[in-house]
């Protein structure tokens, strides 16, 4: 088979004539053999664990010692139908995996607690939202009213006039911060972005993509930024504009930033609105917070650029999406006319997923402002309860005051973390209590903790102390009892 720089190299110096001759056939198949199947030897695997094998793996295992091979159907399966019944066995058998798997379901922040029996009906389509969710392109198979429909409710939800605004269904919360920053790295080429230390990764990467000067900012016991240190690296950077992401629900300890006193640093610093622009990355907490009364209020009254929020945590879609919304004045600096869509773009993917709009439109219309401010409730509640209850069985742990992030020390065995699917930083771990996550479950994971505790430490030795992560209040170690 002719390489494709040989092919072009080829094309180049023939007469095409010579080659489509009368007996062309553009149906024709390669009749040449098939790629050999990719095999895992030893000597691949150290390759993919480090150079020469010499950097251990300490991350979860290497999914080629489980992955389910593609294979191909033998000549005569098209009357047997064997292939069909081994893929419905294997689809069988990991639907049981998945059923079993969200038992434990408890360090990540997705609300598993869904029906979406009624759009089955649409899952036979191929449906694409090309460009500009406010302009139709050429591809007529789309869910535009839908994802416009999504974004006006949270256009209302954060305050801002449906003609004031622009934004779109993202494919993730990722997405969300990649667009928020990158609006404002476009409306201030020469700024600096601000994020605490324990901003999403997602914040970081974007820093590292756009090439952007980044300054970390220091946090509190609680996770929140400390804006005593916001504002000295602000006044050491007086002469450039600054970019910042403020945190609604960081990603480990579910601290809220106080968006007020943000801005009010900012302004006390010498930083007119002119020069600042704040993207919120509300991922999951910016669904949540509206119905907190105590929360500082994310609004577009104050002067914030945009707000992103993912669509599979705290609403619930059984894949990942996000909204993101920013001013519309903003938007313009990204916007560019795209002639093969008929349309217009301004977001950072190309094809985004029809289907998800559809989803969020059908929960939204389901829920409502008032269900969601029912299930918030259940959840801080809930968090409540996990936090006490750790706590009657001498285990370190803290709970924000506006999150429903529980924080505690990290198992020692990691079967333990991974069983439970936690997610761990340095010697805390935490569960994310979700509206999908029962009082039920919650007894069962913590009568598990205490059972392998006791096992963990029946050899004298003492549970970390967490004062640098919880704070005194919060440690229950031996030394802070």
């Amino acid at each position: 088979m002719v390489g494709a720089f040989e092919s072009d190299h080829f094309l180049g110096m023939t007469n095409l004539n010579d080659i489509l001759t009368d007996d062309f056939d553009p149906t024709a198949v390669v009749t040449e053999p098939l790629p050999s199947p990719v095999t895992t030897n030893e000597e691949n695997l150290k390759k993919t664990n480090g150079v020469g094998g010499d950097r251990e793996m300490v991350l979860g295992r290497n999914i080629h010692t489980t992955s389910l091979a593609v294979t191909e159907p033998e000549v005569n399966d098209d009357f047997t139908g064997d292939k069909e019944a081994y893929m419905a066995s294997v689809l069988a058998r990991y639907r049981k995996t998945l059923v079993e798997r969200t038992k434990y379901h408890l360090g990540y922040p997705y609300n598993l607690d869904f029906d979406y029996g009624a759009l089955g009906q649409l899952q036979h389509f191929s449906i694409n939202n090309l460009g500009d969710p406010f302009i139709e392109s050429n591809y007529g198979v789309h869910s535009r009213p839908f994802e416009v429909g999504v974004l006006d409710w949270f256009a209302r939800l954060w305050e801002i006039e449906r003609d004031d605004y622009w934004g779109y269904i993202t494919n993730c919360g990722t997405e969300g911060n990649l667009h928020g920053i990158l609006v404002g790295r476009e409306m201030f080429p020469d700024g600096i972005l601000y994020a605490s230390r324990e901003s999403h990764y997602s914040v970081f990467k974007a820093a590292r993509m756009y090439r952007m000067e980044c300054e970390k900012v220091d946090t509190l016991i609680s996770g929140e930024i400390d804006c005593d240190d916001f504002s000295q690296k602000l006044l050491a950077n007086k002469d450039k504009p600054a970019i910042l992401n403020v945190n609604i629900g960081t990603t480990v300890k579910g601290a809220v930033d106080d968006l007020d006193l943000v801005i009010k640093t900012l302004e006390e610093c010498g930083f007119s609105h002119d020069r600042f622009y704040i993207h919120c990355d509300g991922a999951l907490f910016g669904l949540m917070m509206p119905f907190v009364k105590r929360a500082p209020k994310v609004t577009f009254n104050k002067p914030i650029g945009s707000v992103s929020v993912s669509g599979h945590k705290f609403v619930g879609c059984p894949m990942p999406c996000g909204v993101q919304i920013t001013r519309m004045e903003h938007i313009k600096v990204l916007s560019s006319n795209v002639e093969y869509l008929a349309s217009r773009d301004a977001t950072i993917m190309g094809s985004r997923n029809g289907h998800a709009p559809l989803f969020l439109w059908y929960t939204l219309n389901r829920k409502g402002y008032k269900g969601f401010q029912k299930e918030v409730q259940k959840c801080l509640r809930n968090a409540h309860y996990l936090k006490d209850r750790l706590r009657e069985a001498g285990i370190s742990a803290m709970l924000n005051e506006l999150s429903s992030t529980v924080v505690f020390e990290r198992p020692k065995d990691e079967e333990f973390v991974r069983r439970w699917q936690l997610a761990c930083q340095g010697d805390i771990a935490h569960v994310v209590v979700m509206p999908s996550v029962t009082i039920e479950k919650l007894d069962n994971f913590v009568k598990d903790l205490v059972k392998h505790r006791s096992v963990w430490y029946e050899d004298g030795t003492q549970p970390p102390c967490l004062v640098s992560e919880v704070g005194t209040n919060n440690c229950l170690c031996p030394a802070h009892k």
